[in-house]
């Protein structure tokens, strides 16, 4: 008996030790793949991280836009003269910024040069220099502009107005001319401006670039009699 379990004995003993070796081997085996698929795994979900970090950053940038825009628009306009009715402070295709916050806590005052939808037909937008407050009486004569009686120094027109005619300008009215006085559409054709019309004050020419200034907004001078 003894003789016999010697001789049998290690035949056991190596079967028993390879199948430990193939137990571990195919252990090893499965360790070694598996984290292959894991990394594919944690890629793709990254990746579908990285696309919606994407997504939303387009999306706030979106909305950003929209805000700033109709924030922009809210205070103010922009605006593109057409014509040479403003010469010679404006000219013809140059494009203005406009502040429609101007006057919310202010009245205009004689000089600014304002923007504002026409009496006549609201959809046609126009930019005149104020003349007449309310209260007053503008009258225009021996190509003089006087208000109350007293005419004033205009440096800065094109040329003297070669009409004629008197405007008692009533309360929340203005009565507006464009600085090239003999070619522009203004109060002396259509009548006094009411102030509800009014769109905002000019603030500076930003277009073209050669043209950049910030708008001067001459207060009238009553010239010495």
């Amino acid at each position: 008996m003894n003789i016999a379990y010697w001789l049998i004995s290690p035949k056991s003993e190596r079967q028993y030790e390879k199948k430990q070796y193939n137990f571990w081997r195919e252990n090893i085996d499965l360790e070694t793949t598996q984290p292959e698929v894991q990394p594919q795994i944690e890629s793709q979900s990254e990746e579908m991280n990285d696309w919606k970090r994407f997504a939303l950053e387009i999306l706030e940038t979106i909305i950003l836009a929209v805000v700033l825009y109709f924030g922009i628009n809210a205070i103010s306009a922009r605006v593109r003269v057409d014509g040479f009715s403003m010469l010679p402070t404006l000219q013809n295709g140059e494009y203005v910024l406009v502040s429609r916050l101007a006057y919310k806590l202010d009245i205009p005052q004689r000089g600014d040069i304002i923007v504002f939808g026409l009496p006549v037909d609201q959809k046609q937008d126009l930019i005149k220099r104020v003349i007449g407050l309310p209260g007053e009486t503008v009258n225009i004569q021996e190509n003089k502009v006087m208000i109350n009686g007293v005419p004033l120094e205009e440096p800065y027109i094109a040329q003297a107005p070669l009409y004629s005619g008197e405007w008692i300008v009533a309360d929340d009215q203005l009565f507006v001319l464009g600085d090239n006085r003999n070619d522009s559409k203004d109060s002396h054709q259509w009548g006094l401006l009411p102030m509800e019309n009014i769109i905002g004050k000019a603030l500076l020419i930003y277009w073209p670039p050669p043209d950049w200034k910030l708008i001067n907004h001459t207060d009238e001078v009553f010239a010495t009699q």
